[in-house]
């Protein structure tokens, strides 16, 4: 039954503004009785799920303001006040419409992202070619997409090549060109070209799944302000029953009690901030930014500083090998596919780096076959053919007692102050060859550094364990504050740690697993999306979702934004319940214009929530975003 009346409360909803029109119509030939009739049972339909409601409340021992409107529209009745009991009840069911249809709206992205998701796969099986439901895509499966078709799991490319529109998540409306071994996502349309693809991450583990579950859990997540009037409101609601009670024996004016108890309730008040934050959060979405929560905006809002880490983050996190230098007997070729056979353990940006020249080269890579340790900021030791591999910087030849000559030494100072980073490898205790890597800042770096600034941002640091010479280069580019290089995970955590004890809000950005924890330390951590790592997204408050930085900037804005609106509609709504009691115990305000009134507040608060869903100022350029991001699940 109760079910059936949440179900039909928009028609109910709808029958009593009906009813209230023809009471208001058949009113004015001046037919009392009907009209009496006609607003009585507006009321009675309208008060269903009002009384409902309340009942439910009562058993959990709670007083809600459906409790409140039952009471006044009891009353009303009691007084033969049908006029008021009527519109009372329609503007509360009004209300409540309105501000389920906003936060429907905020949560809009959910329903279109689940639209975009294929619910078909072409699969090769057993060698046929057959169509089955994306549920039944298995970790594995070989997958054909052609021209005009959706990727349906995610997962990397294993024949052919095309150009993928990805605007769906990134934004971006420049088709991309994916090629052999390229990782593509669920949602994203081949626009042109053939490519047969190795399922990777298939049902609950794809990108569109593990996204829409992190936004469900950022819409329930809730702001200071939001628990607070949370606890407020079960305090409120029977101090304002009890004030009736008192007004009514001190007045002896029933209606004056009734009214007192309606105008009270404090909708405006209990709808402000959470419309405010569910707003602001699909505004993040939209741009770019996954705001984990409500709480996590409200921290983020008071940030002042940010700590970066460089590769990945600050550098667009696609380096290339510049040069490979052979200080043994093996071939170039050699070397590399050695290192690049060990790398395979490890999922720092500079391994992957290495595998993709060695694939480049046509160099036989096999994913799963070797066993070693990763040196966490170092690097890493494996056993492999018979022969001991450490590959990694300076820190990790130390630690292994290798020896670095004074020709390996210049040569690999050389290229880090040309802007490489040197990847030293030794094989059975020597150095073999040092293989040089370099990354190119990102274009947006140096403007998003700039609008942080503008934006209230006193101190920007970068932190990185590459080498001090590359480091340099790209602090002195980009102007940070301070910069400290050859860091371990835990000397960028002590950092962190540092600038808390001073009195910072610190924010630390990054991308690798060395970053988790310093990302975890840190009041508000953020994640590069497109290439990070699965631990430091997961560990992070916030995910840059298609990789840029001045969407960074942009959510540390929107949340400023957003907790100002959060404010804004409190303070709105309080002054507002003020004035209209103030209204009743002078008797300028009665019980229907109270009413209205107090229901005009919640529209307008709504409204004012609802300027965040469009909020992008125009100094900062962010590329709107339909959905949200690759790379969320590598």
């Amino acid at each position: 039954m109760v079910t059936l009346i949440n179900k039909n409360k928009n028609k109910i909803t709808a029958c009593s503004f009906v009813l209230i029109v023809v009471g208001f119509l058949t009113g004015l030939p001046g037919d009392i009785e009907f009209r009496k009739i006609a607003f009585l049972l507006a009321t009675v339909i309208a008060s269903i799920p009002i009384f409902l409601k309340a009942l439910q409340s009562l058993r959990m021992k709670v007083f809600s303001i459906e409790l409140l409107v039952s009471l006044a529209v009891l009353g009303a009745l009691y007084l033969k006040e049908y006029t008021e009991s009527a519109v009372v009840t329609f503007l509360f069911l009004f209300g409540a419409y309105l501000e389920a249809r906003t936060l429907e709206k905020t949560r809009s992205s959910l329903k279109e992202l689940i639209d975009m998701a294929p619910q078909e796969a072409t699969v090769i099986r057993g060698g046929d070619t057959i169509i089955v439901p994306i549920e039944e895509v298995g970790t594995g499966d070989r997958v054909i997409i052609r021209s005009g078709g959706r990727i349906p799991v995610d997962g990397s490319i294993v024949f052919g090549h095309a150009s993928l529109n990805e605007a769906a998540l990134t934004g971006e409306s420049v088709p991309v060109t994916k090629k052999l071994s390229d990782t593509v996502y669920t949602g994203t349309i081949v626009d042109t070209g053939y490519i047969e693809m190795m399922a990777e991450k298939v049902g609950d583990d794809t990108t569109y799944a593990k996204i829409m579950e992190l936004i469900e859990e950022a819409q329930e997540s809730k702001t200071k302000a939001e628990k607070f009037l949370d606890k407020f409101g079960n305090i409120y609601t029977p101090v304002i029953a009890l004030l009736a009670i008192l007004a009514f024996v001190i007045t002896k004016d029933l209606k004056l009690a009734i009214t007192f108890l309606v105008i009270a309730c404090p909708g405006a008040l209990v709808i402000g901030a959470p419309v405010s934050s569910v707003a602001g959060i699909g505004n993040g979405a939209k741009n770019g930014a996954l705001v984990k929560g409500g709480e996590v905006m409200d921290r983020l809002s008071k940030v002042n500083a940010i700590v970066f880490d460089k590769t990945g983050t600050l550098t667009r996190g696609k380096p290339e090998v510049t040069d490979i230098k052979v200080f043994s007997q093996l071939e170039e070729n050699e070397l590399l596919q050695l290192v690049a056979q060990a790398e395979t353990i490890s999922e720092h940006h500079l391994g992957k780096t290495i595998i993709k020249e060695a694939l480049a080269r046509d160099l036989s890579i096999n994913k799963g076959a070797v066993e070693g340790e990763v040196i966490k900021g170092k690097g890493i030791r494996v056993n492999l053919e018979e022969h001991d591999l450490v590959v990694g910087n300076r820190q990790v030849m130390s630690l292994e007692n290798i020896i670095i000559s004074e020709e390996v030494a210049a040569y690999a100072v050389d290229q880090e102050k040309a802007g490489n980073t040197a990847i030293f490898a030794a094989i059975d205790g020597e150095i073999s060859g040092i293989l040089s890597i370099a990354d190119q800042i990102r274009d947006d770096a140096k403007t998003a550094l700039s609008e942080l600034r503008k934006n209230g941002i006193d101190k920007i640091v970068m932190l990185t364990g590459d080498n001090r010479y590359t480091a340099a280069i790209v602090a002195n580019k980009l102007g940070v504050d301070e910069y400290l290089a050859e860091l371990l995970p835990e000397d960028k955590v002590d950092y962190v740690k540092k600038l808390k004890q001073e009195g910072y809000v610190v924010a630390m950005a990054g991308d690798g697993i060395n970053d988790a924890p310093a990302i975890a330390t840190a009041d508000i951590g953020f994640a590069m999306g497109e290439g990070g790592t699965d631990v430091s997204m997961e560990t992070a408050d916030v995910v840059l979702m298609a990789d840029r930085l001045m969407q960074l900037a942009h959510a540390h804005l929107l949340a400023k934004a957003t907790i100002r609106n959060i404010k804004q509609n409190t303070y709105f709504a309080v002054t507002i319940v003020f004035l209209l009691l103030v209204g009743v115990l002078f008797g300028s305000v009665h019980l229907a214009s109270g009413m209205f009134i107090h229901e005009a507040s919640v529209l307008l608060v709504i409204l004012n929530a609802m300027r965040l869903v469009r909020f992008n100022p125009g100094k900062i350029k962010v590329n709107s975003m339909t959905q949200l991001a690759p790379g969320l699940l590598k």
